[in-house]
């Protein structure tokens, strides 16, 4: 709930603000100046943009951040609304040996994952996991090429990203994916569009080169056999198989540890691109729409509950990853500033994307 800023001329806080005030008057027209209840409260100026938003974050950001606070800009009614929160945001240290802990680790349980799904009882033959090989390689190069789809569009934008962690489960894929941390707050949703579809496009390319890869060399991997339920189809899927093994396009997929690792690699493109919370395409979902994106975000989980009743179970574990990982949405700095044109071309070939690659049924398990 907002007060009116009262306070008593002498106070330090009111000297702070006045000071705040005359860092804002060659950028921004104010009409009303409020505080935010809270620990630290924000100061609220409501008015007018004198720039574009963009240049007058860049003027804003140091002078708040000698002052400790930082600038956000958001739209209220009919006025633009200037936010200055408190705190500073700086970069983290950088742990290299983490990083590497984690991918050695996920290379492992991926590898193990690989020999599981081949059928080797690894009581009995301990060397046999080496069949899992080429399963983690192939799962790992398309977590790492969408990790650093992100990573090199959040360096290119000049916002501090940690390396990517990847995370290792000895169960099921051997892993639960990777992730990268933003060290520092997204500028613009120009910045958050491009972060948010570099990585599934990345990832996305990499697994379309090895499923043809696997698809192309399945006689010479014919060895690698991988029992388990029967895979459901994208579009995607779908097209290669009937196209590169019409014959086999039943089996094909789910014996063949290069083709296999690709085929879940398409999966995790298609999940990951659903436009709500904090996957790739919820992301992508507010930098299209702001704050109009929440009601999608809701509907995607309610429709991902319906999809486990009617398809497969694991929509249930998806659909509750998504509402207990939150549905809102981090807001930019300049949440002003809309999308342009070909951002919005770009947008319908990642929807093109997630049609292509989204499976309803995974596992047919019945």
């Amino acid at each position: 709930m907002d007060q009116a800023l009262i306070l008593a001329p002498n106070d330090a806080a009111t000297n702070a603000r006045f000071e705040l005030l005359s860092d804002v008057r060659d950028v921004f027209t104010v009409n009303r100046l409020t505080t935010q209840n809270g620990k630290q409260p924000a100061l609220l100026f409501y008015g007018r943009l004198l720039t574009d938003a963009d240049t007058a974050l860049s003027l804003l950001e140091p002078r708040f951040a000698a002052r400790g606070f930082t600038p956000m800009l958001q739209r209220s009614g009919e006025d633009e609304l200037l936010i200055a929160v408190p705190g500073v945001t700086s970069a983290g240290r950088t742990r290299l040996w983490l990083h590497l802990l984690l991918v050695l680790a996920t290379i492992g349980t991926t590898t193990l994952a690989g020999a599981t799904l081949a059928g080797v009882n690894l009581a009995r033959n301990p060397a046999g996991i080496l069949i899992g090989v080429p399963f983690s390689l192939t799962l790992m190069t398309i977590l790492t090429a969408h990790e650093l789809g992100h990573y090199f569009m959040g360096k290119w934008h000049r916002v501090q990203v940690s390396l990517p962690y990847f995370i290792p489960v000895p169960f099921s894929l051997g892993t639960f994916g990777a992730f990268i941390q933003m060290r520092s707050p997204i500028r613009n949703r120009r910045e958050l569009f491009d972060v948010g579809f570099a990585g599934p496009i990345a990832g996305f390319v990499a697994a379309l080169a090895l499923l043809i890869f696997g698809l192309v060399l399945s006689d010479a991997l014919r060895a690698f056999r991988t029992f388990g339920p029967p895979l459901g189809d994208s579009l995607l899927t779908s097209l290669l198989t009937h196209l590169l093994r019409p014959q086999e396009t039943a089996t094909i997929l789910s014996r063949n540890p290069i083709a296999l690792a690709a085929y879940f690699g398409i999966l995790l493109t298609g999940i990951n691109l659903l436009p709500a919370g904090q996957l790739d395409g919820g992301h992508i979902a507010y930098a299209l729409f702001g704050r109009s994106a929440r009601p999608l975000a809701v509907a995607t989980v309610l429709l991902l509950f319906v999809m486990g009743v009617l398809f497969w179970s694991g929509w249930y574990l998806w659909a509750g990853l998504i509402f207990i990982t939150g549905l809102r949405h981090a807001t930019p700095l300049n949440d002003v500033t809309p999308l342009d044109r070909d951002r919005w071309l770009i947008a319908v070939g990642v929807l093109v994307i997630f049609v292509l690659t989204f499976i309803p049924q995974p596992l047919r398990t019945f």
